[in-house]
């Protein structure tokens, strides 16, 4: 390495530049290959590290958003459920409904993908610079009775706040005590017009009165969430199941639980 390398490399770890300091000597070879002007050679070391410092931030976010795994929405298959609406899941996609603070509850059976498709839509979402957390309606609520005992909730409830996108999965699969939903009714009011959410559950609207075991905070947070919301209803067997019933190990029962909701 030549003196003027080593003083390269010594700025560039100055300024915080370390993808520049690994990538600026292949680069400096092919500006010479072709004959590239100076600023050329500039502008293509400045991308590279822009985009290097890019890819860092969205696997940072990624890791703190906590998804349970990375899904991506090429990955759905919108050909096995029996009912999805693929163009508004698409038009979602384009996050307009973030800018707007709106939310999104994706209602059906278990299995049919809607934690698929929250997750896509929120790693999305970090892909366009957006802050995203997710957590189980269970492990939420846990946290934050916690909280509530030990005078902590103030503190529990800023991140929860202050993200550009909750999601909150499976709502529906456990009923709630009266401490639960009161934190629940809580952290919706707090996000109410400042941020949006993507919401899952295996339950219709008509049955969340017996998830919170109170038909009235039921109303009250249905009132809050949907008033400025998308619902996507999907319909079919579970996808986990379909390899067992393809190899005869599954029967389909004669009748398929429906879930009901209308869009907002």
């Amino acid at each position: 390495m030549s003196l003027q390398s080593e003083r390269l490399e010594t700025l560039m770890q100055r300024l915080g530049l370390a993808d520049m300091a690994q990538a600026y000597a292949a680069l400096a070879e092919q500006a010479a290959q072709k004959n590239l002007s100076y600023y050329d050679f500039l502008e293509r070391v400045l991308e590279n590290e822009s985009h290097a410092r890019q890819e860092r931030n969205i696997k940072l976010r990624t890791q703190m958003a906590r998804f349970p795994h990375p899904k991506r929405l090429e990955q759905f298959d919108f050909q096995f459920p029996t009912s999805i609406d693929e163009k508004k899941i698409r038009e979602l996609a384009s996050l307009r409904f973030l800018e707007r603070h709106e939310n999104v509850c994706l209602l059906g059976p278990p299995g049919v993908g809607k934690t698929h498709l929250a997750v896509a839509l929120g790693m999305e979402a970090i892909r366009q610079g957006f802050s995203v957390y997710f957590i189980t309606v269970v492990d939420l609520l846990e946290r934050l009775v916690q909280a509530q005992a030990e005078h902590q909730m103030p503190k529990r409830m800023a991140p929860l706040r202050q993200c550009r996108l909750l999601i909150l999965d499976e709502i529906g699969y456990r009923i709630l005590e009266q401490p639960a939903t009161t934190c629940f009714f809580q952290l919706i009011s707090e996000r109410y017009e400042r941020g949006s959410m993507i919401l899952t559950s295996n339950k219709s609207y008509g049955e969340w009165g017996s998830i919170f075991q109170d038909n009235v905070i039921a109303s009250a947070i249905l009132d809050r969430l949907l008033h400025h919301s998308h619902t996507i209803n999907i319909k079919g067997e579970s996808y986990r199941l379909k390899e067992k019933r393809k190899a005869g190990v599954w029967t389909q029962p004669a009748a398929e639980p429906s879930i009901s909701g209308g869009g907002v």
